[in-house]
């Protein structure tokens, strides 16, 4: 009863605030008192919620708000989405925490080539990089290849000091955290020497055929639409490509026409492919962060031109 209603009751005021159920809980017993639309979906809120549980699954205030999102708004069982095993790591497990989130999973398991397009923080490269390491535990490909385009606002890499290495670094770091969270990290410099994992940037995929290979391709909304062209050809045999990135974020120059916006239009329709959309509502890091995602999204709405209508006079 404390892991479903929380330490001090935070999960169970959670549940309250949402219903206009009343709910006593005494002992193990929990009695809950309204209209039966209300009193049945509290009743089916708790059946997935002990579910969850059961499933070696962890209740937080914010698993219990998207649980009862999901049974409001969409078919799909809280219990199913929460207790979905990505990847098990270094003592803690992977899972998705929407519905589209697990949408975006089970279309990486049936597609050979998936976009994932989405605000920041909607899990879409580290959902997509925990499919690649079970991949890789599976043996069904040999090797893991993480890029992204060395591109960000008003730097060039010939300007950055240092080594190509160290001036490309910076750009590959996020992809390294996400890696260091899936594989034991005194692991990761050994396959790296072996090639079993590779993470370049998206320029050193030129001229390659990837075979038996997990290909990620991030932040590819800074991608050009020649770039874009050149990864997707990359493909080879038995292997699988994961695109993922913001169009609301782009790098870059003025004029380049961003690769990621244009690819839907240029692939819609292709067997195999799959486009995976996430929102706001996706959002798994801060409660500020999908609010802040939002209100951006209201502001790019009121810059938009208008288009200009034009009047036809009557001639006299």
């Amino acid at each position: 009863m404390v892991s479903l209603l929380g330490s001090r009751d935070e999960l169970l005021r959670v549940i309250e605030g949402a219903f206009r159920a009343d709910i006593h809980v005494r002992g193990n017993e929990i009695t809950v008192t309204g209209s039966p639309d209300e009193s049945s979906a509290v009743v089916r809120l708790f059946e997935e919620l002990v579910e969850v549980l059961r499933s070696g699954g962890e209740l937080t205030a914010d698993a219990v708000e998207r649980s009862i999102a999901m049974l409001r708004m969409t078919s799909e069982r809280p219990a199913e989405v929460l207790s979905l095993d990505i990847l098990s790591s270094r003592g803690r497990t992977i899972r998705p925490k929407t519905v589209n989130q697990k949408r975006y999973v089970d279309a990486i398991d049936k597609h050979t080539v998936v976009f994932g397009i989405g605000p920041a923080g909607t899990g879409k490269t580290y959902l997509a990089m925990a499919k690649a390491v079970r991949a890789l535990q599976e043996k069904r490909v040999n090797r893991i290849i993480l890029t992204r385009p060395a591109v960000e606002a008003g730097e060039r890499l010939g300007f950055l000091p240092g080594t190509l290495y160290e001036k490309i670094d910076p750009y590959l770091r996020p992809l390294y955290d996400a890696l260091h969270d899936m594989v034991d990290p005194d692991s990761i410099p050994k396959l790296m020497a072996a090639g079993t994992i590779e993470v370049a940037p998206l320029a050193y995929m030129r001229g390659r055929t990837l075979n038996d290979a997990f290909i990620i391709l991030d932040e590819a909304q800074n991608s050009s639409a020649e770039q874009m062209k050149m990864f997707l050809t990359r493909l080879g045999f038995n292997s699988k490509i994961v695109v993922t990135g913001d169009v609301t974020q782009v790098d870059l120059p003025s004029g380049t026409v961003s690769g990621l916006r244009v690819v839907q239009e240029i692939l819609d329709g292709i067997p195999d492919i799959h486009f995976s959309r996430l929102t706001s509502a996706d959002v798994v890091r801060h409660k500020l962060v999908s609010e802040i995602v939002d209100a951006y999204g209201r502001y790019d709405a009121l810059q938009e031109p208008k288009p200009i209508q034009q009047h036809r006079g009557k001639r006299r």
